[in-house]
Order: C-alpha cells, then sequence, then structure tokens
C-alpha cells in the first residue's frame, strides 16, 4: 500500500453486512469510491441491493451482494464461503447489520422480543467476526468496524433490548482490540446519534420530535455523515493508531 492518500482503501478488500441500504449502504459506496473492492449482505432487501448494485455500476465498478441472516450460524458460515470464494480474503470487517424495535415498556417486552433484537445486533457481529477475524490475525492485518449506537452510552426509555445489545457491541469491541492490536487487526467502532435511515420508522412521531429536540444541531444526521468515521477507521494510515476506540457521530447528542 503505497499510496499516499492516508485514507485510500486501494487494494483492499472489504466485507459489509446490512451493507444495501442506509449507513452501511452509505459505507459501501465510500470504500468503493476509496479503492476498496466490496461485498455486502442484506436480508429481504433485493430492491434496496439492485440500486445499490446499479450505482456501483454507473462508477464503473461492481459490487458483490449475498443474502444473510446474521443470526443464523448456518446462514454466516455460508455467506464467509461465498466472500472468500468471490471477493478474496478480506481486509475490511463492517458490521453494519442491525435491526431496530418499536417503543415498548420493559414489562412488555417478550422473550422473542429480546431474543430477536439480541440475536441480530449482537450475536450477529459474534458470528460474523468470529469467521473473519482469525483470518484477519493469521496475515497480519485487518480493521474492523462495529457499528453501536450513542444509546449504548445515555440508555432510553422503552428501548431496553436494543440498547443492551448496543452496549454489547461496544464491550465486545473493547475486549476483541486486545487480541487483534498485537496483529495489527484494529478492531474500533461507531456509536451514531439518530440518522435518517429506515430504522427510524419504527418510532413514534412524538418520540421522533423529543430526540430531534435533545439535539444541538437540531436535526438528524444522514448516512454520508457517518460513512467518513468508518473510513477513518478502516483505512490503513488512519485508523493505525485506534485499538478499542468507539467513535461517536451524533450531533451533540452524547458528549463524551
Amino acid at each position: 500500500m503505497n499510496d499516499t492518500n492516508p485514507l485510500s482503501l486501494s487494494g483492499r478488500r472489504a466485507v459489509i453486512t446490512g451493507g444495501s441500504r442506509g449507513i452501511g449502504g452509505a459505507i459501501a459506496t465510500l470504500f468503493a469510491q476509496a479503492g476498496a473492492k466490496v461485498a455486502i449482505c442484506h436480508l429481504g432487501d433485493a430492491a434496496g441491493a439492485e440500486y445499490l448494485s446499479e450505482s456501483f455500476a454507473a462508477m464503473g465498478g461492481k459490487l458483490l451482494v449475498r443474502e444473510c441472516d446474521v443470526a443464523d450460524e448456518v446462514s454466516v458460515e455460508a455467506f464467509a464461503r461465498w466472500t472468500g470464494e468471490t471477493l478474496g480474503p478480506a481486509d475490511i470487517l463492517v458490521n453494519c447489520a442491525g435491526i431496530g424495535g418499536a417503543d415498548k415498556p420493559f414489562q412488555s417486552v417478550s422473550v422473542a422480543d429480546w431474543d430477536r433484537m439480541l440475536g441480530v445486533n449482537l450475536r450477529g457481529v459474534f458470528l460474523v467476526t468470529r469467521q473473519y477475524f482469525p483470518g484477519m490475525v493469521e496475515r497480519g492485518y485487518g480493521r474492523i468496524v462495529n457499528i453501536a449506537s450513542q444509546l449504548a452510552y445515555k440508555g432510553a426509555p422503552g428501548l431496553a433490548p436494543y440498547v443492551a445489545a448496543k452496549a454489547g457491541v461496544v464491550g465486545l469491541t473493547r475486549a476483541l482490540s486486545y487480541e487483534g492490536a498485537a496483529h495489527n487487526v484494529m478492531v474500533n467502532g461507531i456509536a451514531p446519534g439518530p440518522v435518517e435511515t429506515p430504522l427510524l420508522a419504527g418510532h413514534s412521531d412524538a418520540w421522533l420530535a423529543m430526540k430531534k429536540g435533545q439535539l444541538p444541531v437540531g436535526r438528524f444526521g444522514q448516512p454520508d455523515e457517518i460513512a467518513p468515521t468508518a473510513l477513518l477507521l478502516a483505512s490503513e494510515k488512519g485508523g493505525a493508531f485506534y485499538s478499542g476506540q468507539t467513535l461517536s457521530p451524533n450531533g451533540g447528542d452524547v458528549m463524551i
């Protein structure tokens, strides 16, 4: 890697879960623009994946796409085999696949609610990462970026399963960073504030108005305002001295 641009991904291979739209789609696009070859997975979003593929084609690139349920071990194993065959060994992994939930008091949360939320948002990060982390360690290079949430730090009423899952992502990021850094595998996270993606659709109008009013910037973020943070952490030079950190582009919602 001799590119003088410290944020270049030229020659790198990136895998992005939940990459067909929203933050994942914005990250996939920016990574491709920075020179990476990109493979994504989605679950039930063929239309979004097709739209993004067409966008890549218009840029003169090719997006590798496969469906995968990150909460399912067999599905994840199949996805990892496929990326190995079509993309090659991954240099970069972004765990972006996630689901939101409707506002629900804790006493109304069912076991099924809890299991599905943690299954996708936390178990999924574990299942996917363990497919790629050993190879990165063996090759002596890797960048892993886990997408958490600013709610991991501040909590929120009615969102206990989501908050617990995202706090787990922050903790997993810190723990794994100790095992990766000695092998030049840097594990970090991003904890975005409220961003205009389909995940916000599950909240009531009252909640959305309240949340927007709390933000010092007075608005929700856009996916392409989060993607540059992922590029920083995923790049060879830009991310070289970040380990176990969770950066938080959140419009001032949490200041730490």
